[in-house]
Formats: C-alpha cells, structure tokens, sequence
C-alpha cells in the first residue's frame, strides 16, 4: 500500500502543514510518497526528502505549476495516482483547493478535514463546528482526504533520506492563468504556524486598542496576534487576523483571548490550544467554559498589568 501527499511549498521550501499531513499518512500504513509540483522546485523537493518517513519524492516541474493553479496541480496529481490507495493534502486553502478536483477527476468521495485516522479507511472528522466527531469509512479504491493540522503532530523535518524521482509535468489546462498575488508581509509569527497566540475581541473596542493594548503583551510574549470575527467584522483588524470555523484553525501552546466571548465558531478554531487563558468581564462568557486559566475583570488593566510583569 502506498500513500501521496500533495505538498504545500513555495518552491523554495516546504509547509507546516505538509508535515502534518505526513503524520496522518503514516498512520494510515503502507510507504508514503510526496509529490511536490511547482516551478523551479528543486529545493522544495530536497527538503521534502529530508521529512522523516517519507520513502519517495515525485518531483514535476514546469511554469504552469509554480503558482499553485488548482486545476494543473489537480491534473498532475491523476496522472501520477495510479498505484495509490491514498492522496492526502493539507487541510489549507491550497489544499483545500485541489483536493476535490483531484476527488472529482478519481470518481471518488472525498474525506474532508481529519483529526484522526481510525484505521487505513475510517477517519474522525470535526462536524457542528467541532460540538461532534463523526466517524466516516470509505470504501473508495482510492481515499482522497484532507488532513487538519491541529490533529496531528508534524513529522520531523529532518532525518528522512527518501529519493527524489522527477515526473513527467502535465500539459497545462488552460482553465485558469495566473494575475497576481498580494502577500501581507508581518513581522509577527504566521498566525497558524506560532507557539503563542494573542486573539482580541470585541471588547477591545477599537483597532487603536489592539495597538495600544494587545501588541505590548503580544511582543513581551513573542507571539502572534488573532482577532474574533466579531472584531474583524467591527473592522478593528484585517480579515488575516481571524480565528475560528470561517477564519484560521490554529492550535499554538498558549492562546490567550483577551475581550473575546467566545461564540461557538471562534472556539471551534482554537479550542485545541495546548493551554488557554482567557480574559473578560463577564464571568458568564462561553470562552471560559474552554479556558484552562480565567481572569475576570477591565482588560484595559489587567493586560496592561500582565504585560509590565513578564
């Protein structure tokens, strides 16, 4: 038996996500093979060579992959399936992106987002907003699955020693072309790839008030910075910042939500923080129902206070 994951790169270097995607692979059985397809990928590949487990990498390169498009990424995939029991992507907007038209061209259903692998065809798989757990068996010949990062520990990026073989690249689609990417450049942590997340809410009142009150406390902590919807749709931050079912899944060692309620669709995209601190004024808030330490009170001055302590 033998498993794909389709990696996310940049062409320069591998994902975070990738490496999670390789450990829920290798619970799956069989060898597992990744397929990097981009433009001038070279390096991208030998990194994914380096991830411990992973026994082949197949390596297409041509300028139609490079940008991602997921209607060529989709077609390089099918054509090298033949032979897999499994196709695994990330559980990203690239991922998310590619993996059903890949489902789509197999004839096959696809498993969406799993937090857990049962056995080689049953899964476990968030649904109500992370309230439920379903377990979903395929009888497909082919499982095409995307793979929730915050359920599976990454595999090391270093130790593996697995060949690189060069595909042959698909023939372009045409379906799509490329116009233009913008890239929010930060000087913070990536949002789902930091250690440390410090999220405000509506309570913060104002995008001045992340300013003056959550950066102080996100820079002592070296941390992220994350926002409810509920303050992304006040327009206090950019949509970047969102945490939750509509925005980011993260799962960092400390989340701390400063002004944030706690409506359901912002808990299911970081209830899984290793450990959650939660600061608001309301005692009743649904966030400390999830929160591993609480502190109830003016968040104007206790995170002041906990920013001039560290």
């Amino acid at each position: 038996m033998s498993i794909l994951v389709i990696a996310e790169h940049d062409n320069q270097s591998i994902k975070a996500a990738t490496l999670n995607s390789v450990t829920a692979a290798l619970q799956c059985g069989g060898d597992v093979h990744v397929l990097v397809a981009g433009a001038n990928a070279g390096a991208a590949a030998q990194q994914a060579a380096q991830i411990a487990g992973v026994k082949k990498v197949l390596h297409a390169d041509a300028a139609h992959l490079g940008d991602g498009l997921a209607e060529n990424v989709a077609a390089q995939v099918v054509a090298v399936a033949e032979g897999y029991t499994h196709i695994l992507a990330p559980a990203t907007a690239y991922g998310k992106n590619i993996a059903p038209r890949v489902a789509a061209l197999l004839d096959v259903a696809q498993v969406s987002e799993i937090t857990k692998v049962d056995t080689p065809d049953t899964f476990e798989r968030p649904i109500y907003a992370g309230n439920a757990i379903a377990t979903v068996q395929s009888g497909d010949k082919v499982k095409v699955v995307t793979v929730r990062a915050t359920g599976f520990d990454a595999a090391a990026g270093l130790g593996g020693t697995a060949a690189v073989e060069s595909v042959p690249a698909v023939e372009d689609t045409g379906l799509s072309s490329f116009v233009g990417r913008t890239v929010s450049k930060l000087d913070r942590p990536e949002l789902t790839s930091a250690k440390i997340i410090v999220s405000g809410g509506r309570g913060l009142g104002s995008g001045e008030n992340f300013t003056k009150v959550l950066e102080p406390l996100a820079d002592k902590l070296g941390a992220a910075l994350g926002a409810s919807r509920a303050a992304v749709d006040a327009g206090f931050v950019p949509n970047d910042y969102q945490v939750g079912q509509t925005g980011k899944i993260v799962a960092p060692q400390l989340y701390v939500a400063v002004g944030v309620s706690g409506a359901i669709q912002h808990l299911a995209g970081m209830k899984d923080s290793k450990v959650i601190v939660a600061i608001n004024k309301d005692p009743e808030a649904p966030i400390f129902s999830v929160a591993d330490y609480g502190l109830v009170g003016d968040l104007f001055t206790l995170v002041p206070e906990m920013a001039s302590a560290l």
